[in-house]
């Protein structure tokens, strides 16, 4: 595993930490993309200890900000040429509707259009790199997803957090199919992973904190951060996935998803939409 180079979305808690320490564990050079700088501090220094490996790195990304992302992005390139893992872990459930700082509805924002626009703008650095996989974590949740084109945002319609983070893992799983495809003649494997139920700070706010004491009662009957990521990281690094793209995985095996999450069409008029609200050109036909 030497000399490979990761990213990880998420990194400061959970199971993107949990992600983090286990790569790095592996010789793995990772690099954290984090939200706040401080709990991205905190959260290196504990990955640096618990994994004993100095070969990693916290860099500012907020999936929240397509500028942040452009930012985050342009930096990598300046220390690096290639990069051989991508794991879209980060992810925000939101009780209340709330927007990202480019008008987006959180959850579609963050969760699918923020990874998006990362996962293109790091297309040829993912060329460069031999046996290169992307691990988009998703949901069970897309089952009940539905894309909302008419109104993606839920600015006209009532907001449910369910309705909301059901089409934003919908998203999740369209894009795998769409990008798996696209990079088919390269050496880029991208699968989908629904982790299960899982002891983090998905579904507690950001800012406000709350959310927190029902997550505290709960932890006993989840899976903990490490079981949680077992696929995702099994998916990045065992030769037995080798080749193995577009598929969905749970406990580290291909499971079947949702009649919509096979819609072809769907997941193309997905992709163009996506394109066209993160502004980008088409950079893969």
């Amino acid at each position: 595993m030497k000399n490979k180079i990761a990213i990880v979305t998420g990194a400061n808690s959970g199971m993107g930490l949990a992600t983090t320490i286990e790569l790095a564990k592996q010789d793995i050079q990772v690099i954290m993309a984090c939200r706040d700088q401080k709990r991205g501090e905190q959260s290196l220094s504990i990955a640096r200890e618990q994994s004993q490996s100095n070969h990693i790195e916290m860099m500012i990304c907020d999936l929240g900000s397509l500028e942040s992302i452009r930012k985050f992005v342009n930096q990598f390139k300046i220390q690096y040429d290639r990069l051989n893992i991508l794991i879209n872990n980060a992810g925000v459930v939101s009780l209340k509707r709330q927007l990202t700082a480019d008008g987006f509805e959180t959850q579609m924002g963050v969760n699918h259009l923020g990874h998006f626009l990362l996962t293109n703008l790091l297309l040829e650095e993912l060329k460069n790199a031999e046996d290169a996989r992307v691990v988009v974590i998703s949901s069970g949740a897309h089952k009940w997803g539905d894309i909302y084109f008419q109104d993606p945002y839920f600015e006209k319609s009532n907001y449910h957090v369910l309705k909301g983070y059901g089409q934003s893992k919908l998203a999740n799983v369209l894009f795998t199919k769409a990008i798996a495809e696209r990079v088919i003649d390269h050496s880029i494997s991208v699968n989908a992973v629904h982790p299960g139920a899982v002891a983090t700070n998905l579904g507690i706010d950001r800012d406000t904190g709350v959310g927190k004491m029902i997550t505290s009662m709960l932890k006993p009957f989840f899976k903990t951060p490490r079981q949680g990521a077992g696929t995702a990281i099994s998916l990045a690094v065992d030769p037995q996935f080798k080749g193995v793209t577009g598929e969905y995985f749970y406990n580290k095996e291909i499971v079947p998803i949702s009649r919509k999450a096979k819609d072809r069409r769907l997941a193309e008029t997905l992709w163009i939409w996506s394109e066209r609200e993160v502004g980008i050109r088409p950079l893969l036909n």
